[in-house]
């Protein structure tokens, strides 16, 4: 089971979010645990994740998330706008699949 971490500023659009993801992927039959979270919880909850998902308003901030992710050995993608419409659980999900099928290594991709 691979954990994903989804923060925005405050928790709020993130916990919207992980409800949502949480749906597809238990439709699409992904084996996912997936989190909530805020920017001060990040480097105590990264040890334990595989994929960090950042919220589009955070984009000043992504470059030095991803590299707090890397360096706990996670994968990290800022997500685009459009991540909290109708469909974006979707877009999560496909996200987080790509990310998760990358080799190992320090490869992460931002979105938007």
């Amino acid at each position: 089971m691979d954990k994903v971490l989804i923060v925005c500023g405050a928790g709020a659009s993130s916990t919207f979010l992980a409800l949502r993801l949480r749906r597809v992927a238990r439709d699409r039959d992904l084996d996912l645990i997936v989190e909530a979270g805020t920017l001060p919880d990040v480097d105590e909850r990264l040890a334990a994740t595989r994929v960090l998902l950042v919220g589009p308003h955070l984009s000043a901030q992504f470059e030095e998330l991803d590299s707090r992710a890397r360096a706990a050995g996670a994968r990290a993608a800022l997500l685009p706008d459009t991540v909290f419409g109708p469909d974006g659980a979707e877009i999560a999900a496909d996200i987080v699949t790509g990310l998760l099928a990358l080799p190992r290594g320090p490869q992460n991709i931002a979105q938007g």
